[in-house]
């Protein structure tokens, strides 16, 4: 039986299909990682991108949230510029900094070392699914990619912006350019997704950190064709397509447009707000501010009974998560309550 038959059954996989559910399934953006005293000691000497190629490393540190947590699925530990690196761009992601790029692209000759990614690229993906889902059985694993636009965004600026001039110029000023660049990414980013759902992945996230620096005809026009092109790359494997942005309250009905199956959502907006602005069809995912879980535990749950409360009212299938990543020095016991109120608020 394949990973995603053996998954079919999971609340996991139900609720992103909007079919009944035993309860709220769960999961947290960032769950493996950087809040667990655990991975913390496994990462002590290893850089980041290391970590991602070494399959023993990428099995532990994706399961470790699923034994502490007890969380509805894993979610792949990986980075989104793992695939550019495998396609030769020199880069590094710097601790305390984030990716940093050494030759930035922002020209039509620097197009020429987006090549594409060929599987042989990331054997280390397909070694790493291979051991999770043998050993993760019915709990699904999501495979997830950085969206074109994050990815140019870091590629353009060579690095980390806040307010994304250098994309931004390159976006207005040389739009075909900006389109070839974009087309580019999403040729690498569904070829990464594709190895990851073929080696076992039960369902994938594209994540667009960064495109709530858009207006919704920016996205429209600049944006959304390399994001329907990644969606529609992976169509056919059947699997749930996740889309999650930051910021993105003006962009919730073009970002499901865009084909993803399950809009995720940040917490600047209820749950039953989103599903209006959405539209019917697509489930969602979200969306607890990260920052909540800093308070008292009769706080965390009155607020995350409001997500729960609004997410009934949308009428469509949730997916329990927080409004974006875990954060570095969240109590990791605080997510595992979090996870057990959910559960039993949700219980049928």
């Amino acid at each position: 039986m394949s990973a995603p038959q053996q998954t079919a059954a999971s609340p996991f996989i139900r609720a992103c299909r909007r079919e009944s559910v035993p309860h709220t399934p769960v999961w947290f953006m960032r769950q493996a990682g950087r809040s667990l005293p655990e991975y913390l000691k496994l990462r002590e000497g290893i850089p980041m991108l290391e970590s991602c190629m070494r399959p023993d490393l990428v099995k532990e540190i994706t399961l470790q949230p699923v034994r502490r947590h007890g969380v509805d699925a894993a979610v792949y530990y990986s980075d989104i510029v793992v695939p550019l690196k495998a396609i030769g761009l020199d880069l590094d992601i710097k601790p305390g900094v984030g990716p940093v790029v050494a030759s930035p692209i922002r020209t039509r000759e620097d197009l020429t070392r987006l090549r594409p990614l060929e599987p042989g690229d990331v054997p280390y993906v397909t070694e790493a699914i291979g051991l999770l889902t043998a050993e993760l059985g019915p709990t699904p694993l999501i495979g997830f990619a950085g969206a074109p636009f994050t990815l140019a965004s870091y590629l353009v600026e060579g690095g980390p912006s806040r307010n994304h001039e250098r994309t931004k110029a390159l976006m207005y000023g040389e739009p075909e350019l900006w389109h070839d660049l974009l087309d580019r990414l999403a040729d690498v980013t569904a070829a990464f997704l594709k190895v990851q759902i073929e080696a076992g992945a039960s369902a994938v996230q594209l994540f667009d950190s960064w495109v709530g620096a858009l207006a919704p005809a920016d996205y429209r026009r600049y944006v959304m064709p390399s994001s329907v092109k990644v969606f529609d790359a992976v169509a056919g494997y059947g699997v749930p397509r996740i889309h999650f942005g930051v910021g993105t309250g003006e962009l919730l009905g073009l970002m499901g447009e865009a084909g993803a199956d399950v809009v995720g959502v940040d917490w600047r907006v209820p749950l039953d707000e989103a599903a209006r602005r959405v539209g019917p069809g697509k489930a969602l995912q979200g969306n607890l501010d990260p920052a909540v879980l800093f308070a008292p535990t009769a706080a965390v749950e009155e607020k995350t009974q409001e997500v729960l409360d609004a997410a009934a009212a949308s009428g469509t299938g949730h997916v329990f998560n927080l409004g974006h990543g875990v954060l570095p020095s969240t109590d990791p016991d605080a997510l595992t309550r979090l996870v057990d109120f959910v559960h039993r608020s949700t219980a049928a």
